[in-house]
């Protein structure tokens, strides 16, 4: 029953697609979940590469990018909510005073026991300079889930969920991050029927 789900907070895990699950937008995608509670979810997809580089990126903002190691970079593609606005996920970021939890940059979302996800323009301008997080993932476009929607979805088994290790998403080829993610819980993709529902 979506009732029995009331309890589980999926903050700080992945959400991986079940084979059955044909959507467009989340076929074999890995969704990191950045927020969850009663009144819905939102998370970005980790693996579903644009067809624009972090250079290209920076130059439609007009921004120079001074990291060599960001330049080619793909952005993703985060969901199918608000695809023309940029989210920046990265490892936490502290002020000078290295307080946890006072997060650097003007918006910026603190995910309890994971990373953080910054939405204002001050996180590209920083590393437009060479500074800023060193560990990156630039998405345009989050996922959302309505109050319940998760739940249902979930309880007719379109994901799999896991509790989110940053090296997939910072470490890990974006070729493997699907099968990588399936790892955690000790699956591989084969074992998975194409089949979603219940028997």
């Amino acid at each position: 029953m979506p009732g029995d789900f009331a309890l589980t907070n999926l903050t700080n895990h992945f959400l991986i697609a079940m084979p059955g699950l044909q959507d467009a937008v989340f076929a074999r995608s890995v969704v990191y979940v950045c927020e969850h509670n009663e009144r819905g979810a939102l998370g970005l997809v980790i693996n579903k590469p644009s067809d624009i580089d972090l250079r290209q990126l920076f130059e439609k903002v007009d921004l120079p990018l001074h990291r060599d190691d960001l330049s080619a970079a793909p952005v993703f593609q985060g969901g199918p909510v608000q695809t023309e606005r940029g989210f920046v996920l990265h490892e936490p970021t502290f002020s000078a005073a290295d307080q946890p939890g006072d997060p650097v940059y003007a918006s910026t979302m603190v995910i309890p026991g994971g990373l953080e996800m910054t939405t204002s323009k001050d996180v590209l301008e920083a590393m437009s300079t060479g500074a800023g997080p060193r560990r990156v993932l630039v998405s345009l476009g989050y996922s959302a889930w309505g109050e319940g929607q998760l739940e249902s979805e979930l309880s007719d088994n379109a994901w799999l969920t896991v509790a989110a290790n940053s090296s997939v998403i910072f470490d890990t080829p974006v070729a493997e991050r699907y099968d990588r993610a399936l790892k955690l819980l000790g699956v591989e993709a084969w074992m998975l029927s194409p089949d979603v529902g219940h028997a």
